[in-house]
């Protein structure tokens, strides 16, 4: 039975550069978790329509699962994929929290991108399933070339990988979720006229350990923070001291002693 881990990630720092019709221009720092996953497994099934089991509270037609099985169907024209889900159901084994800031449905919708590529012999090249990806999520790139580390930039559909070893990470995800739409309006409506490139020049070439000891101030590494807490007030009574904020949040993230 095909199967796959679709890994979490972390923002070690997060700059938003601009703003360009309608989305905004960033560069960061992800690095994948390699503890936190979901998995994605292709059961077989008789199903007339795409089948996905394990999203409980998700709607077929958002899921972004079925949103990367349609990009692949309209990309490849290929009946052979479209007849595997008649035969096969997707079922997802949830781990990673949603509104969390950790890339759960962009790592969910990438890791069917590369399995389905497999599984049906689509023969995308990886560059080519990339671009495909950035099409459903800014972070589904980044999850396609599957990096430990990379820096980030443009509108997520730039991955550059960075050579370096997986950090061990603690995470604490309070139970509030923050929807990241509304962080990302927020940073517009209050925030977008505080940047300044020239204060996070050259970040990208430090490893991540010594930018969070170099930095050491969360709302400095991530331009979405201050956005956040605007946006989600009770933050502010639950953000642990010291600990940085990956993505959107609300997920707070700390190097293991």
């Amino acid at each position: 039975m095909p199967s796959i881990n679709a890994h979490a990630k972390v923002n070690i720092f997060l700059k938003i550069t601009g703003h360009q019709n309608g989305y905004h221009t960033l560069i960061s720092r992800f690095m994948k978790i390699d503890d936190l996953y979901d998995t994605l497994s292709f059961e077989p099934s008789e199903c007339e329509t795409f089948t996905i089991e394990g999203c409980e509270g998700v709607s077929t037609e958002s899921n972004t699962i079925y949103k990367a099985y349609q990009t692949l169907l309209e990309a490849t024209q290929n009946p052979d994929l479209e007849s595997y889900f008649t035969q096969h159901k997707v079922v997802v084994r949830k781990r990673i929290p949603s509104q969390a800031g950790l890339g759960g449905g962009s790592s969910d919708a990438a890791a069917f991108m590369r399995l389905a590529n497999e599984v049906c012999k689509l023969n995308i090249k990886k560059k080519e399933l990339a671009r495909l990806g950035s099409t459903i999520g800014a972070d589904v790139p980044f999850f396609i070339y599957n990096y430990t580390s990379a820096n980030v930039n443009g509108f997520g559909e730039i991955v550059e990988k960075f050579d370096e070893a997986p950090l061990k990470l603690e995470l604490y995800t309070p139970q509030l979720g923050c929807d990241t739409a509304l962080v990302y309006k927020t940073f517009k409506e209050n925030l977008i006229e505080e940047i300044v490139p020239c204060s996070f020049m050259g970040w990208e070439n430090y490893g991540s350990r010594d930018l969070i000891e170099l930095i050491a101030d969360p709302i400095m590494l991530n331009d979405l923070y201050p956005a956040a807490l605007l946006a989600y007030p009770e933050l502010k009574n639950i953000s642990p001291d010291g600990w940085c904020f990956s993505g959107s949040g609300s997920t707070f993230f700390r190097v293991k002693s």
